[in-house]
């Protein structure tokens, strides 16, 4: 059996749930952390690098799906969970075991007084973890009774809603969310384009003053009351990069719309 629990406490079962592609640089290191899991179910939309075979050396539940969107996948891997209770991990994330102690302990004395529990994220990222400039605590829930929840949010910001009470933990998840300057900014052009699709999708309507006065807000927001200049200059380009993406996502609805307008006047005889 892979996933056996080195759990003493009589809490109830816990299922990992993993989307990924791509990832046989982070994704051993991820599934390490979880097995202490009754259950690791891994979502894999047909990696072309050593992901499978790295998955099924810790589970025997390796799926392949074609990519469907971050909510759609996640909540297919939700699907495919079995115990009562369901913990979501990111390919580029980590359990510590402070965080699995205390998600051991908290499910052991819970007596179904919570359908979830919101988990602090701490970022590592240009050799040092954020606790300033907007990236931490960022609490999400991720941790949730398999029948009382469901999926919301669009994407690349999907969310879990549970019906009940949601408690914070206190202990971090590990986040290692870029591998390099590159990765960011690659990043930054692939969610800002599918944020800008999911916005006008919802009826979202380009305007100036979006595109003006959102982008220095969120680089005040990281830059000064949010302490990333407590980070020198690493502070500095996170900040910058933070704006730059609210930035792009209005410019990207704005040529969506315009695409529109061209498209209409096509049309006309």
């Amino acid at each position: 059996m892979f996933n056996a629990s080195v759990n003493t406490n009589p809490r109830p079962g816990i299922s990992a749930i993993v989307v990924c592609f791509n990832e046989e640089e982070r994704i051993e290191d991820c599934l390490k952390s979880l097995r202490w899991c009754d259950e690791i179910v891994v979502i894999d939309s047909f990696s072309t690098d050593r992901t499978a075979e790295i998955c099924r050396a810790y589970t025997d539940k390796f799926i392949q799906r074609e990519w469907a969107g971050y909510r759609d996948q996640k909540a297919f891997a939700h699907s495919q969970a079995t115990m009562d209770w369901v913990l979501l991990v990111d390919s580029d994330e980590r359990v510590t075991p402070e965080l699995r102690d205390e998600i051991q302990d908290a499910l052991a004395s819970d007596g179904g007084a919570c359908a979830g529990y919101a988990v602090p994220r701490l970022v590592n990222y240009l050799g040092r973890w954020w606790w300033r400039g907007g990236w931490y605590p960022d609490y999400d829930i991720r941790l949730f009774r398999r029948e009382r929840a469901t999926w919301g949010g669009s994407d690349p910001h999907e969310k879990i809603l549970v019906d009940g009470k949601v408690r914070r933990l206190k202990h971090c998840l590990h986040h290692y969310s870029y591998r390099d300057i590159e990765d960011h900014v690659q990043r930054i052009n692939r969610f800002t384009s599918i944020s800008s699709r999911e916005l006008k999708k919802e009826g979202g309507r380009w305007r100036l003053s979006d595109a003006l006065l959102r982008p220095p807000a969120r680089f005040i927001r990281s830059y000064i009351l949010q302490r990333g200049f407590m980070e020198g200059f690493a502070g500095f380009y996170v900040a910058v990069a933070a704006a730059v993406y609210v930035f792009l996502k209005y410019a990207k609805l704005w040529e969506l719309e315009l695409d529109d307008e061209d498209d209409v006047g096509r049309k006309r005889p």
